[in-house]
């Protein structure tokens, strides 16, 4: 794992201490509580860092380990914050055939981050994903819920520069 994945320090607020201890208490003892959990504290936190599944443990009586199995086993579980501007590109296999490889490459390069990862001052994270449904719009990219589609490398700067000056 890369040292530049997890820059943010744990800001958890006692709101949402009290949230997610709320939701444990509500679920604790039901058969499959865990899954229900997860994605309760995932929605408070935006994602899952090792105090919230500390506090899992601890709260549920569950081991740290079973915590942390479960929520690197399922992709829709992230223990990585997520920045302001959430990238996502397409690596399907129309988008890659029309260059999007090229496209998330210079993503990489001109955010200076890598794939699950987040700029130091949280405004953007990174990530591929598998086909996203616009293969007409080859190669497409998402920022937030911003579509953007037929890219090509020298693209991304000026995209990027809209949101960097937001």
């Amino acid at each position: 794992m890369s040292s530049r994945v997890c820059k943010i320090p744990f800001q958890g607020t006692e709101n949402q201490e009290r949230e997610l201890r709320a939701l444990i208490q509500r679920l604790r003892g039901q058969e499959g509580a865990l899954m229900p959990v997860l994605q309760g504290a995932q929605e408070i936190y935006g994602y899952l860092p090792i105090e919230v599944m500390e506090m899992i443990s601890t709260d549920m009586g569950m081991p740290l380990e079973e915590i942390y199995g479960v929520a690197t086993f399922y992709s829709q579980f992230s223990l990585n914050p997520k920045g302001r501007y959430k990238v996502s590109v397409c690596l399907g296999t129309a988008c890659y055939v029309k260059g999007s490889g090229d496209v998330y490459a210079k993503l990489q390069e001109k955010l200076g981050i890598g794939s699950g990862e987040c700029t130091p001052d949280g405004e953007f994270s990174l990530e591929a994903c598998r086909c996203i449904g616009a293969c007409g719009l080859a190669p497409v990219m998402t920022i937030n819920e911003d579509v953007y589609g037929r890219l090509v490398p020298d693209d991304i700067e000026g995209i990027l520069a809209k949101y960097r000056e937001a």
